[in-house]
């Protein structure tokens, strides 16, 4: 025990010697937030006592944990359809583990550990771990090539699935400090740096996660190898003589895998939207690491591309069905949106970190807008079922492109559920954020926070009732009196920006100014990169309260999106608005909100678990006969946009129309 306990630490102490860049703001980690709030964690409990479990059982139910059993034994046939199947158990363990650094369930961390010696046992001698081609080498999945790394460029995932485990590993070893599983991931780690660098073997990873992953081993080990091979594989992109440049097929010119240029010559995001933004949260990570300008302008215009041409109104991204991919700019349809849940997951990792190198609040208000939108979409309220895809419109006939209209259970790729169970415990570390005397509050939700200002502890407590209204308040308990400027994040909607860019505007200005107190005292605040600036001296008790207008807006996209041409959306607060065919008589496309149209914010307790709705009176076209439409009034409702699909299958949209010429009616 003593030699284990020595060991520990001094990976944490060579960790620190080793890492003299960084970020230079930097995140509370959620182990110093409790929540008390109404909103996230129910969903956080819900994670921990349904999702997780359920995850876990799937995972032994549909073979995946059998393949680990499997390439222990070296015999059997893998018994899964993709070879990136061992990742779903990784991204539950490192959900688990984010669970059990709050809550303590020796149930939960004895199977965790039975998973991580079946794991060890499938691990080869030199550290290779590939279930899909370490059952059978002889007879390897199809994807995987007949040597290693063969064919990792395309389709093994062999550095995808290393990249997860390093993620839960270091997830585990935070949350434990057993080196159970972190010693697996340490191995691999070896193993792959010894085979890819400079003067080794050169490939860009097909499915990027494995930089995020070595970074975070850098970061608990101080070992220079895995932020050196993570930047090796950033800039190994674009280099491949065996792409057909002059194609326009992204799969036959590398852009399909961010693989077309070097990454600093990149103006635009591309190919699949999950790696994109697995790529570019590395790319953050590493430029804060290394001080890299270059790949920090890079990511800088390409956040910039993707927030003004390629984004959805509710903070999604990948519109093309075809390889889960980015469209053109301006190319975001509704009826065959994509919108992977996983890629929802990827902005929130890269917003993070983007607002970590800058310290504007435009990359927190994408990561609120994704998180209470097109993010938690993509679970439903009972925590075991899911959306892949998230829609955008479903309209009342067969849907042409096989796009989900209700959500499942699990699915053969089941990249996504595992997913979710991994952000959602670790959530409540995105809400402050440090950088010397500053303290940051980027989002709003109620509990109480051990942080610092300067280097004096100070707890800090939210109260509100988030997202349904706008009153905050913020206790601010520090250990002494303290000088120091604390920065509340107010958000682009409250400061009439329906997006940090020109692709989504308000149709028309909210005069209701966002009003401030420190202990019921108005005060005159500085803006500073969309944060109210607040420094003085603080004492215990100091209770600063901020009243956000929580007004129904109505939001309009730039006309060069062709679907959304005089269309409107409602949005209130961080939260989009879809009408659902339960509360509007079966029916959604033939909705009319005509200009003027009033809608009065009800909340329901009993429906969805608690939602605000908006009701209101709108025009509906109503067909009478082949020859004759009618135009009525009707009650509308709307309801929060991720709620939906959690009441059977039936029509639903997001955008309206304001004039009759733009009603297609099925």
């Amino acid at each position: 025990m003593k030699q284990f306990i020595v060991s520990c630490c001094m990976l944490s102490s060579v960790a620190v010697m080793a890492q003299q860049k960084d970020y230079p703001i930097q995140a509370v980690d959620f182990t110093q937030v409790k929540l008390t709030d109404r909103f996230w964690l129910p969903r956080i409990e819900t994670n921990r006592t349904v999702t997780i479990p359920a995850s876990f059982a799937r995972c032994e139910s549909t073979g995946r944990v059998k393949n680990f059993v499997m390439a222990a034994q070296k015999n059997g046939k893998f018994c899964t359809t993709y070879p990136f199947d061992d990742t779903d158990i990784y991204k539950t363990i490192e959900g688990a583990s984010f669970s059990l650094a709050v809550h303590p369930d020796p149930k939960l961390d004895a199977y965790v550990d039975s998973l991580i010696h079946i794991i060890k046992d499938a691990q080869e001698p030199d550290g290779y771990l590939y279930t899909a081609r370490t059952i059978n080498p002889a007879a390897a999945h199809s994807w995987a090539g007949k040597e290693r790394w063969e064919k990792e460029r395309e389709l093994s995932h062999e550095l995808y699935n290393a990249g997860h485990l390093y993620e839960a590993a270091a997830a585990h070893y935070t949350a434990t400090k057993k080196r159970n599983l972190l010693d697996i991931a340490l191995k691999n780690a070896d193993l792959v740096c010894s085979v890819f660098g400079p003067d080794k073997k050169h490939v860009a990873p097909g499915h990027e996660i494995v930089e995020m992953g070595l970074v975070k081993l850098y970061r608990l080990t101080g070992k220079q190898a895995y932020l050196n091979t993570a930047k090796f594989f950033i800039e190994e992109r674009g280099h491949y003589t065996g792409y057909d440049t002059k194609s326009t097929d992204p799969w036959k010119n590398g852009a399909y895998w961010q693989d077309d240029k070097p990454l600093v010559q990149q103006q635009e995001a591309e190919g699949h939207a999950v790696r994109a933004g697995y790529l570019y949260s590395a790319v953050a990570d590493v430029a804060a690491l290394t001080n890299d300008t270059a790949l920090l302008h890079a990511i800088d215009r390409i956040w910039e591309n993707t927030v003004s041409k390629k984004m959805y109104v509710q903070g999604s991204i990948g519109a093309r069905g075809d390889g889960e991919r980015f469209g053109n700019n301006y190319e975001l349809p509704n009826a065959t949106a994509y919108n992977e849940t996983c890629a929802a997951i990827a902005n929130v990792y890269w917003n993070q970190r983007m607002f970590l190198l800058h310290g504007d609040s435009k990359y927190i208000d994408i990561l609120e807008k994704t998180l209470y939108n097109g993010l938690i979409s993509g679970i439903g309220l009972d925590g075991k079922s899911f959306f892949y895809t998230n829609a955008m419109q479903v309209k009342g006939h067969d849907n042409p492109m096989g796009l989900e209209e209700e959500r499942s259970g699990w699915f053969e790729c089941s990249c996504c559920p595992t997913n979710l169970a991994r952000l959602i415990p670790s959530i409540p570390g995105y809400i402050y954020a440090q950088r010397d005397n500053k303290l940051f509050i980027n989002l709003f939700i109620s509990g109480a926070a051990r942080v610092n200002i300067g280097h004096t502890p100070v707890q800090i407590i939210q109260q509100n009732n988030y997202p349904w209204e706008g009153a905050l308040s913020f206790t601010i308990q520090p250990q002494k009196t303290v000088d120091g400027d604390i920065l509340i994040r107010i958000p682009g909607w409250a400061r009439n920006q329906a997006m940090p860019s020109e692709l989504y505007h308000f149709q028309s200005a909210d005069t209701n100014q966002v009003t401030i107190k420190v202990n019921g005292i108005p005060i005159t605040y500085t803006l500073e990169n969309g944060y109210a600036s607040i420094d003085r001296k603080w004492k215990k008790g100091d209770v600063i309260t901020v009243d956000l207008p929580m007004e129904v807006r109505r939001v309009t996209a730039d006309q060069r999106i062709k679907d959304d041409i005089d269309k409107v959306a409602l949005q209130r607060g961080p939260l989009m608005y879809c009408a659902e065919w339960a509360d509007n008589a079966g029916k959604t496309d033939n909705i009319l909100l005509a200009p003027g149209t009033a809608f009065s914010p009800v909340f329901m307790p009993d429906l969805l678990n608690g939602v605000m709705v908006l009701k209101g009176t709108v025009s509906k076209v109503v067909i009478e006969n082949a020859q004759k439409a009618a135009t009525i009034s009707n009650p509308f409702v709307a309801i929060p946009y991720y709620a939906w699909a959690n009441r059977g299958k039936g029509e639903m949209t997001l955008w309206f129309p304001e004039k009759l010429n733009y009603l297609t009616i099925n």
